[in-house]
């Protein structure tokens, strides 16, 4: 596989995960059936129209299936698809490799960082400067 094509692919799979509240809607569906109460419980400071777009997002891309139950009053019941299923190895390599990063990353970074000084990325860019001063 090319780099170009690998690095593509990880654009494609940030592309559908990559909301800030997606991951957690994933993880909840992977558990079980959530209705849209439910899960807007489980993702706290979510509003309501952002849930409703990610879920719609979810959706589009065939990660989450949405089963509306003929009754009154209204049911929606909300789950992964087995496509979506296929995301939660990813998930679960994700939550090691972050874990293990906060476990074991240089702690010299967030030093400097509280004494004032630039981390390195910041210290790169030259315009930070100016745009810091106006």
């Amino acid at each position: 596989m090319r780099s170009g094509l690998k690095f593509c692919s990880i654009e494609q799979t940030l592309a559908v995960i990559g909301g800030k509240w997606k991951v957690t809607i994933v993880t909840s569906l992977a558990k079980c059936d959530h209705r849209f109460t439910d899960l807007k419980r489980q993702t706290p400071g979510v509003t309501q129209r952002m849930l409703t777009r990610q879920l719609r997002e979810l959706e589009s891309d065939g990660i989450v299936h949405r089963k509306v139950f003929q009754q009154v009053p209204p049911k929606v019941e909300y789950s992964l698809t087995p496509y979506g299923h296929s995301l939660v190895p990813v998930l679960e390599k994700m939550a090691e490799w972050g874990w293990n990063h906060a476990q074991n990353r240089p702690s010299h970074h967030d030093e400097a960082h509280l004494e004032g000084e630039p981390l390195p990325s910041q210290s790169d860019d030259p315009k930070r400067e100016e745009r810091q001063a106006s």
